[in-house]
């Protein structure tokens, strides 16, 4: 049996029309419009992609763009003070660093400076720390690990309970989205370079969350039969009869895999268009946390 495809581009759009609606009627009300700054440092082509993708959705929504970029050869101090006028800004309701920062730069200390209420990646240690924590909510949830929550409760998933296995441990998604299955009651694995064994523990899952960085790396026989697959790798591989000389995969070999699973997200169209979905849901939810800080003073 074929599995169920899961659309996180449809997921996504009518999330976007939501915020542009919400937007729309605060905008009316007299409330401010919501504001998100960009903060790139350096030339590195992918994170041009990636900024320029987030200020066009912006647009789409009616959340106004605040871009800053910096030469590679910024300094800490220069960087560090640009986020501290941001963080003074009150047009600016997010601030978004696109990492990876250039290596001189210390990246841990310049999330740490970011105003919490202004923390829409979700990266500021209190709101990593909150996250960790039982009975602690963090104001804002990272943006990809807080995407896939919302695929897999779109495709009815019941996670309490529920085996779930995260390959991957990066703080932007292993690490976060481990948490968040934690919080849903899930029993989660954790699985990395280090691991013995990874198809054994993969085949456990009910819920699989691929994201290590490696293409197709997730064959069929790693897979439960009728498990939940979310593929949150992109890799960009050789493909020299396509126009491009190259095309998108994920850390899941897609063909084989959803002969086996039951729903599966594709690469691209699943995880992806989420991701930024939700930093548009955090920014107008920043937005309102401002608004009530305003009428409390």
């Amino acid at each position: 049996m074929t599995a169920r495809i899961l659309d996180g581009k449809a997921v996504a759009a009518r999330i976007r029309a939501e915020i542009r609606q919400r937007v729309e009627e605060r905008v009316k009300s007299g409330l401010p419009r919501p504001g998100l700054a960009t903060v790139l440092v350096g030339d590195d082509p992918a994170s041009h992609v990636y900024v320029r993708m987030k200020r066009k959705a912006c647009q789409e929504v009616g959340i106004e763009s605040f871009p800053h970029e910096l030469p590679a050869t910024a300094t800490q101090e220069e960087v560090e003070d640009l986020i501290m006028q941001l963080n003074q800004d009150p047009r600016v309701h997010g601030i978004l660093v696109q990492l990876p920062l250039p290596k001189h730069l210390d990246e841990e200390r310049i999330l740490g400076l970011i105003d919490i209420h202004k923390d829409v990646d979700g990266f500021h240690p209190v709101n990593i720390g909150r996250l960790a924590q039982k009975g602690r909510e963090p104001l804002f949830v990272p943006c990809t690990p807080a995407g896939i929550m919302v695929l897999l409760e779109e495709a009815g998933v019941n996670l309490e309970g529920a085996k779930a296995v995260v390959l991957g441990r990066s703080n932007i998604v292993g690490m976060p989205v481990a948490l968040l299955l934690i919080r849903a009651n899930a029993t989660v694995t954790v699985c990395h370079s280090r691991t013995r064994d990874l198809p054994a523990e993969t085949r456990q899952a009910d819920v699989l969350i691929a994201a290590v960085g490696r293409p197709e790396m997730v064959k069929a026989d790693w897979v439960k039969p009728g498990a939940v697959v979310i593929d949150v790798g992109v890799n960009r591989v050789e493909a020299p009869d396509t126009p491009k000389g190259y095309k998108l995969v994920g850390d899941v070999a897609f063909d084989e895999v959803k002969e086996v699973a039951g729903v599966i997200t594709p690469v691209p169209g699943g995880v992806g268009p989420m991701t930024i979905a939700m930093l548009l849901k955090n920014t107008l939810r920043a937005a309102e946390l401002a608004d009530r800080e305003r009428v409390a003073l």
